[in-house]
């Protein structure tokens, strides 16, 4: 058997109509679904299926959904008796990887992720933060060009996605004033991305005393397969240290690159990217055009995936 790696999407994948199409034609899907809007306390299926967007865009929205949506394929891709052997997952899909490596609940991980979007939209003023990708500068030169922000201005680096793609976040004047430094420093472009808040940077350290909380109400039990944690890169098992990861993640970068490299490192032979989209797909191509990625979204691309998996092409 293969040794697969899978990937987990964050916000910002959502769409209308996610993960219908292995609704409609799994009972196992269509109970799950029901206990989830049980637990949410609304009906977040009808939110995922049929809209509208911009609601289920709202942070505290689209995280109980996107985690729903990855563990339905994670459910299906299990009962074909497909395991990863180890997993990665971007911010928000952090927690769907510790779904899939039974250290947290569904029933437990809906509702804690929806209040994490809650607490993140309340961290900061809303329209006053945000997040902009930076195209082809380094991390060093990225981190040069932010020292020469005003100081009554926070800009930080928050993703490190793939070679020549980061995104910074902070407040909006200083994202602005960044953004004329970044291309003066030879940027290609400096992207404004479509966020309620500036993810990932100290700004969202408010948020942290009532996650913290939350987190150590929760039943977290040591993971059964290595998770690549975003603070760290780095695998982890225990219990302790998954806490304590989560909550420096409110504020942290996000490490992706890095843990794909120390994924391929350790050996494997492919990824899936399980849940909606195909942005992590395209994110580990840039970083290793070699290695064999798919994304599974719908029963098509699910077949194709297992057929490589099982070897029968």
């Amino acid at each position: 058997m293969k040794k697969v790696a899978f990937m987990f999407p964050g916000q910002g994948s959502q769409t209308v109509g996610m993960g219908k199409e292995f609704y409609d034609t799994s009972p196992d899907i269509q109970l799950l679904y029901d206990q989830a809007n049980q637990v949410v306390g609304k009906d977040i299926r009808q939110l995922m299926f049929e809209g509208p967007q911009d609601e289920l865009t709202e942070t505290e929205n689209a995280q109980p959904a996107l985690l729903l949506a990855s563990i339905a394929i994670h459910t299906l891709l299990k009962k074909e008796e497909i395991e990863p052997v180890t997993a990665v997952g971007h911010s928000l899909g952090e927690y769907s990887a510790l779904v899939a490596a039974g250290s947290i609940s569904l029933e437990e991980a809906l509702p804690l992720v929806a209040l994490r979007g809650k607490l993140m939209e309340e961290a900061f003023p809303k329209g006053k933060g945000s997040m902009a990708a930076v195209l082809g500068l380094s991390e060093a030169t990225i981190e040069e060009s932010l020292k020469q922000v005003a100081p009554s201005e926070i800009v930080e680096i928050a993703n490190l996605n793939c070679p020549g793609q980061i995104v910074i976040s902070g407040t909006k004047t200083g994202l602005e004033q960044a953004s004329s430094y970044l291309k003066e420093a030879g940027a290609k472009r400096v992207l404004p991305l479509n966020v309620s808040g500036p993810f990932h940077s100290e700004l969202m350290k408010p948020a942290n005393i009532e996650f913290s909380k939350a987190l150590q109400n929760l039943q977290i039990t040591d993971g059964l397969l290595p998770i690549y944690a975003n603070v760290t890169a780095t695998p982890i098992t225990k219990k302790d240290e998954i806490i304590d990861l989560l909550i420096k993640q409110l504020y942290s970068p996000v490490r992706f690159e890095e843990s794909i490299e120390n994924i391929i490192a350790h050996g494997i032979d492919g990824f899936v990217e399980v849940g909606n989209g195909r942005v992590l797909s395209g994110l580990v191509r840039k970083i290793n055009r070699n290695i064999p990625t798919f994304s599974v979204q719908d029963p098509g691309s699910m077949e194709k995936f297992i057929t490589w998996y099982r070897g029968e092409s």
